[in-house]
């Protein structure tokens, strides 16, 4: 995660990171949980793959016609969240899928805040009515990140392969403004609509969102069978990243964050953009990206849990390659704390081990190699270069 504002703006300092290290993890403000302690992940977990929509680019292929049955029955999911308060998991996302169809999600979420977890809800937003933003609230989740791939229906309603999505998705959040829930906005920029960008900017600051999180595409799910045709370029990537530093610049850190995902290699672009304009804040960015121990969290900082329990370094490594274990065999803590497990291992290698560019690459200690996902579908070889990088030495 490349996180813009906190970087350019010095919201964010290495003596902040490590005053909150010896904290209890309860008590670390939201912003400083992704340099906590490695094997304390932030999960990601898929509660269910049924979704509402059929989105071009899920890296889960949700969608209508999913099976519940193996999904954790509401015990066994409460049983995980005791695992997580044990072992001291800062935070959980409830995703999908949509997690709004899960009729226990209430349920979940408040025993995930009684053991004093934080929660955020990632959703496509159709579902959010006045009476499910109540829900919301009311069941302690504090953040939840809306999805919005364009900033016209027609661009949006395509991705999702449905009519009628965007207009839904701004109404939800509208609810959850009423409701009084922090909400921000999340785009996956492709092809088809990096020229909304801008807008979708404006429509964000409109809404109210207090985040502007973009993600890049990784060759995960549907995402993977659209990844040549939707994958944007280095031209584009450039321009983006650009254009994100400097809405950045001009905005009230205050109001609305920026960040952007699945692409570690971005803090290079933003730390040459701050020292190019002389940034008094660029020497604590640089350390604060260094204090991150090499970019990419799967596998350390963050950890996938699938509807039928099975565990994975991050939500876009879903493939039976990176099994890590399942929670109905084995007990998550002990899972993820095998230091011997082959998949964790791989994930937690020094960026030194890299091969390719990423091996020879002077910048390998700030974004770790890139995502290692995207390596590994591009030739089967985990330690490969990340094909996405367009950092030049």
């Amino acid at each position: 995660m490349n996180r813009i504002t906190q970087c350019m703006h010095g919201r964010g300092t290495v003596s902040d990171v490590v005053r909150h290290q010896n904290r209890p993890l309860t008590e670390v403000p939201g912003k400083y949980l992704a340099f906590m302690q490695e094997y304390r992940p932030v999960v990601f977990w898929n509660l269910t793959d049924r979704c509402n929509l059929a989105c071009a680019h899920c890296y889960s292929r949700s969608g209508p016609g999913s099976r519940t049955d193996e999904e954790l029955t509401t015990d066994e999911a409460l049983a995980l969240i005791e695992d997580f308060a044990g072992m001291g998991v800062p935070l959980i996302l409830f995703s999908g899928g949509e997690p709004l169809l899960r009729d226990d999600l209430p349920r979940i979420a408040r025993a995930a805040a009684d053991r004093g977890i934080r929660t955020a809800l990632s959703t496509n937003g159709t579902l959010i009515t006045s009476s499910a933003a109540r829900m919301i609230r009311d069941s302690r989740i504090g953040y939840v990140g809306i999805s919005l791939d364009g900033a016209r229906p027609e661009t949006h309603d395509g991705f999702r392969g449905t009519e009628g999505a965007f207009e839904r998705a701004v109404e939800g959040f509208s609810r959850c403004r009423e409701a009084g829930i922090r909400t921000g906005l999340r785009v996956t920029l492709t092809e088809e609509n990096t020229e909304e960008l801008d807008p979708l900017i404006d429509l964000a600051a409109a809404l109210g969102a207090s985040r502007f999180c973009l993600y890049w595409l990784v060759p995960s799910g549907r995402g993977g069978e659209a990844y040549d045709r939707l994958q944007v370029g280095p031209e584009k990537v450039d321009e983006a990243l650009t254009l994100l530093y400097r809405r950045a610049l001009e905005a009230d850190p205050g109001l609305m964050e920026f960040l952007t995902v699945d692409a570690p290699q971005d803090c290079v672009h933003l730390l040459r953009a701050m020292e190019r304009d002389g940034s008094p804040d660029v020497r604590e960015a640089e350390a604060l990206v260094r204090s991150l121990n090499g970019g990419c969290s799967a596998g350390k900082r963050v950890a996938n849990v699938d509807p039928k329990g099975d565990v994975y370094p991050c939500q876009f490594a879903r493939s039976p390659e990176f099994l890590v274990g399942n929670v109905r065999e084995r007990p998550f803590s002990l899972i993820w704390q095998d230091a011997e497990n082959p998949v964790l291992s791989r994930f937690r290698a020094e960026p030194r081990d890299l091969s390719g560019k990423c091996g020879r690459c002077g910048y390998r200690d700030l974004c770790g190699g890139g995502c290692r996902v995207r390596a590994y579908a591009a030739g089967g070889d985990h330690a490969a270069e990340d094909p996405f990088c367009f950092v030049e030495q």
